[in-house]
């Protein structure tokens, strides 16, 4: 076996590139561990859970508008009403005042995910075939 020199030739265009691909790697895998690491405190939980106001949302039934309004400090839901029932509305579905306070009630004295039904319900829904 003979042994020869080798002569290895590095042209600059392809250094430059190796260079700047390799400072890259470096400053890409710096920024990650600075962006998941945890550096900052988190800030403390305001105690609020709501924003205080009145909210008003409205929809339709039988061309007719009605609207619920719904009164918030920051820590309870204080009052949910209907707001410009019109007369004929509330003569079409008797029942949607009474629906609406008993609703309320609950909400207000529970929590929301806590609502009860007062009879046995059943839905329908389509089967699936």
């Amino acid at each position: 076996m003979s042994k020869k020199t080798k002569i290895v030739v590095f042209h600059l265009k392809e250094l430059i590139y190796t260079a700047v691909f390799a400072g890259l790697g470096v400053l890409l895998v710096i920024l990650l561990c600075w962006m998941f690491s945890s550096h900052e405190k988190p800030e403390p939980v305001q105690e609020t859970i709501y924003m205080p106001g009145v909210y008003t949302a409205g929809f339709t039934m039988n061309d007719s508008a009605i609207e619920v309004q719904v009164v918030v400090d920051s820590n309870h839901i204080n009052d949910i009403s209907f707001v410009n029932l019109e007369e004929s509305v509330a003569t079409m579905y008797p029942l949607m005042q009474p629906a609406l306070s008993n609703i309320s009630q609950q909400i207000m004295s529970h929590s929301l995910w806590t609502i009860l039904h007062t009879k046995p319900t059943t839905s329908t829904r389509p089967r699936s075939l």
